[in-house]
Order: C-alpha cells, then sequence, then structure tokens
C-alpha cells in the first residue's frame, strides 16, 4: 500500500473549503494542516474540519509531516510562497494563475528541477467527464482536423456578488487572468500548445459600483483591462477566438466550439466538471457514444442545479504521479504555457502586435474513466 502523503494548505480564504470538503474522496493523501498569515483565520477554519490543525506559516514549512503544499495566496502572493514552500523542501500544488510573470515562472521551474520536486497548479477541471469526452472525440478524429472555434466568458462582473471584489480589478485580475485559466487550459488540452495570439482590449469603466454587501455604494478603481478579445493560433494550426469581458450584460454565445473538417463539437463551461457535450457531423446532429466517468456524476447542488465538482483531482493526480514516477496531469510545464499565453494576450491587447509564445508543454495525457476511478477512494 503506497503511504498517504500528507498535505498542508497555505491561505485560508473560501476557496479552502473546497479543497477541505471535496479531498475526502481521494486517496493517497491527508491534509492534516492550514496556515494564514491571520493565525485567527486559520484557527478558525481548522475548528470547523476534524484532524485539521491551524500551524502558523514558518510552522507549516518546516513540519516533517508535509510532504506537499497546496499554495491558496492572492494571486500577487503565488510566486513568493511557492518559492518559500520549494525551499522547504516540500512539492507545490498551486491555485491560478500559477505567477503573474513569465520569468517568475522559469525561476520556480529552475528551483524545482534544483530541488527534485514537483510543481503542479490548477485548473484541474479539464479531467471532468465532459471535457475527457471531448478529448477522446477530438483523438479520435470524431470531427476529423479541428480548423477553428470560439471560446466566450463573459459577464457583467464580479462587483454585483462578490463581498469584497477589488482585485479582480487590479493587476493580476481581469478577465483573462481570472477565467481564462479555465478556457486556456482545456484548450490546450484538447488541441496541443499555442505558437502565437493577436488581441485587442479595453476599459470602458475606470471605476466599478460595487451593488454587493456588506461594500454597497463603494467604488473600485480599475488598473486592468475588462474587456479582450483574442485570436489563438495554435501549433497545430487551429485558429480559435477568445472572447473575455466583464462589461457584457448577457449573451447567448456556447462557451466553447470547435469546428473540424468532418464536424463541430459543442464543449461546456470549463470552469466546471460536467456539463452538456453535443457534436455535429456535417449539418446534423450526432448521438454520442456512452461515457462512463467518475467525474461526470453531479455531487453537489448550487442553488436548484446538481453539478459535478471534482476540484482536488489534480492534486489527487499529481499525488499519484509522484508514488508512481509518472507525469503529472496539472503539471508546471502545462500551467507556464497556460500564464504565457493570457500574458500575451494582454500584451497584445495594448501593443496590437501579434505576440509569439516561447514555452512548450506536452498535452496532458488523456483521463478516461477507469483512469479517473483510480484516483477515487473504493
Amino acid at each position: 500500500m503506497e503511504k498517504q502523503l500528507g498535505v498542508g494548505l497555505i491561505g485560508c480564504g473560501s476557496i479552502s473549503t473546497s479543497y477541505l470538503d471535496l479531498a475526502p474522496q481521494f486517496k493517497g493523501f491527508d491534509i492534516i494542516a492550514c496556515a494564514d498569515l491571520n493565525m485567527d483565520t486559520a484557527t478558525a477554519l481548522a475548528a470547523n474540519y476534524d484532524g485539521l490543525e491551524a500551524r502558523t506559516v514558518e510552522a507549516l514549512l518546516a513540519s516533517d509531516d508535509i510532504d506537499i503544499i497546496v499554495n491558496l495566496t492572492i494571486p500577487a502572493a503565488h510566486y513568493q510562497v511557492s518559492t518559500q514552500i520549494l525551499q522547504a523542501g516540500k512539492h507545490v500544488y498551486s491555485e491560478k494563475p500559477f505567477v503573474l510573470s513569465l520569468e517568475e515562472g522559469l525561476k520556480l521551474q529552475a528551483l524545482a528541477k534544483e530541488k527534485g520536486l514537483r510543481v503542479g497548479s490548477t485548473p484541474d477541471t479539464f479531467l471532468g467527464g465532459s471535457h475527457q469526452q471531448a478529448r477522446a472525440l477530438i483523438d479520435q478524429e470524431a470531427i476529423g482536423d479541428v480548423l477553428s472555434g470560439t471560446c466566450h466568458v463573459m459577464s457583467r462582473g464580479m462587483e454585483h456578488w462578490h463581498p469584497n471584489p477589488d482585485f479582480f480589478f487590479k493587476i493580476g485580475g481581469g478577465p483573462v487572468l481570472d477565467i481564462g485559466p479555465y478556457y486556456i487550459t482545456n484548450l490546450i488540452q484538447l488541441l496541443g500548445p499555442v505558437a502565437s495570439v493577436i488581441a485587442k482590449s479595453t476599459t470602458p469603466r475606470k471605476k466599478r459600483l460595487i451593488t454587493s454587501s456588506p461594500r454597497n455604494g463603494d467604488f473600485i478603481d480599475v488598473e486592468t483591462p475588462t474587456t479582450i478579445h483574442a485570436v489563438l493560433e495554435f501549433e497545430n494550426g487551429a485558429l480559435i477566438t477568445l472572447g473575455t469581458s466583464w462589461d457584457v450584460q448577457a449573451h447567448q454565445h456556447s462557451p466553447i466550439e470547435l469546428y473540424g473538417s468532418k464536424g463541430s463539437l459543442y464543449i461546456p463551461d470549463p470552469n466546471f466538471f460536467g456539463g452538456q457535450l453535443t457534436m455535429t457531423s456535417g449539418p446534423d446532429k450526432v448521438a454520442l457514444p456512452e461515457w462512463q466517468h467518475p467525474f461526470a456524476i453531479p455531487n453537489q447542488i448550487h442553488g436548484d442545479k446538481a453539478l459535478a465538482n471534482y476540484r482536488t483531482a489534480g492534486l489527487a493526480d499529481m499525488i499519484q504521479a509522484i508514488q508512481s514516477n509518472r507525469p503529472h496531469r496539472c503539471s508546471q510545464e502545462l500551467a507556464l504555457h497556460g500564464v504565457e499565453v493570457m500574458l500575451a494576450i494582454l500584451q497584445a491587447g495594448e501593443t496590437g502586435q501579434a505576440v509569439p509564445i516561447t514555452t512548450q508543454c506536452e498535452q496532458p495525457a488523456a483521463l478516461d474513466g477507469t483512469l479517473a476511478q483510480t484516483l477515487l477512494r473504493d
């Protein structure tokens, strides 16, 4: 029997509860401690979970019972905290975005190689049943060669519902870096790496009015573009249009549509693990093959909808990969390539010039239902 790895969390904000609630369904590890700059925050979180211990950040980094640390800090702190984790001799699994500059990512990559440690990063939603079924269909050439496609992630913004939405509109935020990782990572796992991007961007409102509680009536100074439209040229030749915006009241675009030489594939929101997948052959819809995948099964109720939520799957896959000495799917190379693509989109939006992508990554290995089941506890 493989050793259970000890996992710690740094950062005890709202995302930490997703890890703590969902981790027990996965095998190979136990989350045993949490830490935060505010010790009271860590203590309050630990009080809600049996067996979870609150520690200082320094104590967690020095803990002998911790093998891997999940970095749940704010994006601006990801590089610094991940560096500290590696220097402490522990593997890192980071929330997105992995880092906020290519230089930071390359330094982390070099440090991890020097230390002989793993680095992984979300998003892991591309491991969901619907997205892996899409991957299988593309790999089987069910729609032929993918020639082009569209992605749209657009809304009226976060200030209407989030209690403290400021960071969404600061450097390191914006729709490309906040929501874009889900879309871009899924495209890379479906189509392979990106070769270059072009884009246009705008910031229609320099101030945003908060209408959510408890800060209803406050204003946010906007420091990053909130509408960005890009075209991604993939190394396989596909051209994908990506529209991201927090200035759209409503729209009817599909999350992802891929157009192949023999048909089209309509893929659900990659911010989620499941959803309806549709395919056409020529002009006609076709019945999809039966697809058994544990990460497609709804396991949570959100409002009036049953959704499949298996966040932590990427961490579980990374731990299994460490134990079996194979590459992990939510890899540092994948995350760094995605970050460079997103930063290139922002750069192209500012300059109006095409930006080539310099990093490389392999498509993560597909995860069919049988392989996904091996990540779950019996």
